[in-house]
């Protein structure tokens, strides 16, 4: 599987969207581009103070954010100086800067004068010249994904445009005569589709373009002629139901017929009805129909499978360390997906609650839940305490 996407060069104000990063941005300057103040205060020589007791120093100028030095400031005097003012001189120049609440001043005859406490290190409060980003420092990677620091810090380089994937086409249906759209009559026997709407706004939030095709009857006529459909006008094709060996679910048959199957049937809990193929060579993911199965599959396998398609570099979500609060029996060679909610443990280690009821088809799970928690394929009994892998749904949410 790999990149199916073109790039496009956006203009760096407009990037809204989750997208990924084409080019490899280095650093074409110094962030910050001199030594500045971090404080409103007073710029000193360090070598100038009383070792002991308060220092009395003469103040011989201002200097604010956006002025040139105009001429260096000499020793045993003091500059009163504002956040982001650069220090005269540079490296020759003064090397440290005390808080104007920690001073104070007064005039005589003409002179003011500052008066600075004692206990201040040798370099307080000073920023140097490229401590945030060095000429040549590699700030964005091909496939990162662009969150609001990075465009943040692209522009602290100056670059007002960058380089990256178009989003990419997702086409999304529903299978099965018994699911109807919200807003519409139930019949009876017929439940709402929340599956599609749940994936719309799943995908959405990855930056990539939706195209609903529907809920799709259950007949392999209408499945192959959406499916072909969505081939030519997506990058990737996404559907939930109709995965299981029932006489009516039709889409891995149509599969087989009109592109390939790859995989079918994952040994995971819940989502093992999930199948990977391709039609007319636009990849495909085929999902559960119980609605539980088919967002823990799309988080752990679909997402993943979407963001690489997009031209992500970091595919799989980051799993954090929790101690279970409950005890749990499982078969051997199949992961486990157990939906849970944390609190607080002891010595700052969350724990984590199974969540009371736990079928494929319970929704509401997930919305009771923080997160998943992990359990792999030579697990065969969770004992209570045992610290276990936690996906939190805050990492996949974009």
């Amino acid at each position: 599987m790999s990149v199916v996407v073109a790039t496009e060069t956006l203009p760096l104000i407009g990037l809204r969207r989750p997208v990924s990063g084409r080019a490899i941005i280095t650093a074409a300057r110094d962030v910050p581009p001199h030594d500045n103040s971090a404080v409103d205060g007073y710029a000193i020589f360090f070598d100038d103070l009383e070792p002991n007791g308060e220092t009395r120093i003469p103040v011989v100028g201002r200097m604010a954010a956006g002025q040139k030095p105009e001429r260096a400031q000499q020793e045993n005097t003091a500059l009163r100086i504002f956040t982001g003012a650069p220090l005269p001189g540079g490296t020759s120049g003064p090397d440290t800067v005390f808080m104007q609440e920690d001073c104070r001043t007064e005039t005589i005859g003409e002179t003011e004068f500052v008066i600075l406490p004692p206990g201040i290190t040798r370099g307080a409060n000073r920023r140097s010249k490229g401590e945030d980003v060095s000429i040549g420092d590699t700030v964005l990677l091909s496939g990162d994904r662009l969150r609001p620091q990075d465009i943040g810090l692209a522009a602290s380089l100056g670059v007002s445009e960058l380089t990256v994937f178009q989003p990419l086409r997702v086409g999304i249906m529903s299978t099965g005569n018994e699911v109807v759209d919200p807003g519409q009559t139930v019949p009876e026997g017929g439940i709402y589709d929340a599956n599609r709407h749940a994936l719309i706004a799943a995908i959405s939030d990855l930056g990539c373009r939706v195209r609903d095709f529907g809920i799709v009857p259950d007949d392999a006529f209408h499945i192959a002629e959406t499916l072909q459909a969505a081939a030519r006008e997506c990058d990737a094709i996404i559907s939930t139901a109709g995965m299981s060996v029932g006489e009516e679910d039709h889409l891995a048959a149509t599969l087989r017929a009109h592109g390939a199957l790859h995989f079918w049937k994952v040994a995971i809990k819940p989502g093992r009805p999930i199948a990977f193929g391709q039609i007319d060579g636009t990849p495909f993911i085929g999902l559960p129909g119980n609605p539980a199965a088919m967002m823990v599959t799309f988080l752990c396998m679909a997402r993943p499978a979407l963001l690489k398609l997009s031209g992500a570099n970091r595919l799989r979500p980051r799993l954090y360390p929790v101690r279970a609060g409950f005890t749990h029996s499982k078969k051997a060679r199949r992961r486990e997906y157990v939906r849970v909610h944390l609190e607080d443990g002891e010595n700052g280690i969350p724990v984590a609650r199974k969540y009371p009821r736990s079928g494929a088809g319970v929704l509401s799970s997930l919305v009771g839940s923080d997160g998943l928690v992990e359990l792999p394929e030579e697990m065969t009994q969770l004992s209570e305490g045992t610290m276990v892998s936690f996906l939190p749904f805050t990492e996949v949410a974009r």
